[in-house]
């Protein structure tokens, strides 16, 4: 932990579950770290982008610890302000699927989070920066994955109020409502070959929503993402696919690629709009690029992630 004993909790007011007793638990989690010697204050975040201008402000200050309060589009927004800084970045997992949460090991329980911070250890890690250009230049960075095709398109179109009311639900609800439809292809490049296909997962994460595994050779301190290419325009081959995701069987099977890379070129085939995600969150469409940003933050983690990461290597 730093040896500078300040330390401020950037929360996500709409968060799942935060929006009823969230004031209680953030403020439990707020003695936790005060009762352990630091000056803790609850900031909340105000809309979307928030929290990359609030962690970027608590940074320059010279704060000791930032925390984020949320699910993973809070914790993406939070990381984005504090990059290539020395600061470290805590987690207190409050939002729908809690990806890096479930990837890490991480409690659920808002006290015990904020109890098990005080024991985890300050890991550096690479991040993955999304180019595009869509009218005007930008650049998105992400700590878990990028989804391009047919999971950012589920979240582009996914109703707020359907998530909010459903959570996880709502994702399968909006998934098998394409069941029957053509998908929009697009074009990926890898070290000069050429993949067609309907959905591209970059990841640095196993985890894949909280409850499935598609990225099964990666983590968070690999200097390289691992992709799985979705080959097809129709959705339904994606029955097929589900059940090799489920039973750990996509390796080998027909129409997929699964690959190692530091640096992806995706463009659309036809004059159709293709969607993009980063960290469960809707960043943008086609044409734009992957690449992998080496040293880029400083996580807390618990000890026990890493281990079993080297053990699985």
């Amino acid at each position: 932990m730093s040896s500078r004993k300040t330390c401020v909790i950037i929360y996500n007011p709409l968060a799942g579950k935060l929006k009823r007793r969230g004031p209680d638990r953030l403020e439990r989690a707020r003695r936790i770290l005060t009762e352990a010697g630091y000056e803790t204050t609850l900031v909340p975040t105000s809309g979307p982008g928030d929290a990359v201008a609030l962690a970027r402000a608590w940074t320059a200050n010279g704060v000791g610890l930032i925390v984020a309060a949320g699910g993973d589009g809070t914790i993406n927004e939070v990381a984005e302000g504090m990059l290539h800084s020395a600061v470290p970045l805590g987690i207190l997992p409050a939002g729908t699927a809690n990806v890096l949460a479930t990837e890490t090991g991480m409690s659920s329980n808002l006290e015990a989070a904020a109890r098990d911070l005080l024991r985890y250890t300050p890991e550096r890690i690479s991040v993955g920066r999304l180019h595009f250009n869509n009218g005007a230049p930008d650049t998105r960075h992400f700590l878990l994955m990028t989804g391009v095709g047919l999971d950012a398109r589920i979240i582009y179109n996914l109703s707020a109020r359907l998530k909010t009311n459903l959570g996880k639900i709502a994702y399968w609800i909006a998934a098998f409502s394409l069941m029957g439809r053509r998908l929009e292809e697009f074009s990926v490049t890898i070290d000069d070959h050429d993949y067609r296909c309907s959905f591209a997962l970059v990841s640095k994460v196993r985890n894949y929503g909280g409850d499935l595994k598609i990225a099964r050779d990666t983590s968070l301190f690999d200097d390289q993402f691992e992709v799985v290419l979705f080959q097809g325009h129709s959705s339904l081959r994606y029955l097929r696919y589900f059940v090799g995701v489920v039973m750990n069987r996509l390796q080998g099977m027909q129409g997929l690629h699964i690959l190692r890379a530091h640096k992806l070129h995706f463009s659309p085939v036809l004059d159709t709009r293709i969607y993009v995600q980063v960290d469960g969150e809707y960043a943008g469409h086609l044409p734009g690029s992957v690449e992998i940003v080496s040293d880029a933050l400083t996580l807390l983690l618990p000890p026990l992630y890493k281990r079993r990461v080297e053990l699985s290597g």
